[in-house]
């Protein structure tokens, strides 16, 4: 079953209706006073009641609250208003933007070398200080950038220092490897020479003298106890 909203409406029994007064008006001031301490706001709360008897509650002046809400309700213009006064605002910007766009724009022309004839000698004077003043920088960049550069030069050298070095090393030991190994094979071989060289080697009682004449002569002279 569907409950229908209950209509609020004026109590008309008096004693009920005085009744009710004494304690939503108790509950309403309780609350007032636990909103301002609670999340500390300024609150004021004017209650009249039937006969015109005032109740009232402040968190602090209640004089102070009320001026304070009359500024701010005069200080607060319309929607409409103040849509108007926004898009005025922004117009406003937009042409304190534009102006200083243009100052820039001929500063940058002057630094140029450009539009010069309009500026006074106190203006040039002003343009050639910052023109020095920008080049003092600009050098002072360089220079740093140029140093960077030096070193990581210079490490770039030493790694292929040490690396050059190590390759030379590297080629002295298979140098010296090599003759080492050339030297080895060549005693090898006159080692393995040798008793072929033995084996072939003549005896002691071969001839070795070259003889020309008959075979008688070179009997008798071969055989010198005859």
């Amino acid at each position: 079953m569907v409950r229908g909203k209950t209509q609020m409406r004026r109590i008309e029994n008096a004693t009920s209706r005085q009744v009710t007064f004494s304690k939503r008006r108790n509950g309403l001031l309780k609350k007032a006073f636990e909103l301002s301490v609670l999340c500390d706001a300024q609150v004021a709360l004017i209650i009249f009641s039937p006969r015109g008897k005032l109740y009232e509650f402040a968190s602090s002046s209640m004089q102070e609250i009320i001026e304070r809400y009359r500024k701010h309700t005069k200080d607060t213009p319309p929607a409409a208003k103040s849509a108007e006064q926004n898009v005025q605002n922004l117009k406003q910007e937009a042409a304190t933007l534009m102006k200083k766009i243009d100052t820039l724009e001929a500063a940058k022309r002057k630094f140029l070398g450009e539009g010069l004839g309009s500026c006074s000698i106190e203006e040039l004077i002003q343009i050639e200080q910052q023109l020095e003043k920008s080049v003092s920088i600009v050098r002072a960049r360089k220079t740093q950038l140029y140093k960077e550069q030096i070193e990581q030069l210079k490490e770039k050298e030493k790694a292929l220092m040490d690396e050059n070095a190590m390759l030379y090393d590297k080629c002295d030991n298979m140098v010296q490897n090599l003759a080492t190994n050339k030297t080895n094979n060549k005693d090898q071989r006159e080692n393995q020479a040798q008793p072929y060289a033995e084996s072939s080697s003549p005896s002691s009682d071969v001839e070795t003298e070259l003889f020309i004449g008959l075979p008688e002569t070179r009997t008798r002279r071969m055989s010198p106890t005859n």
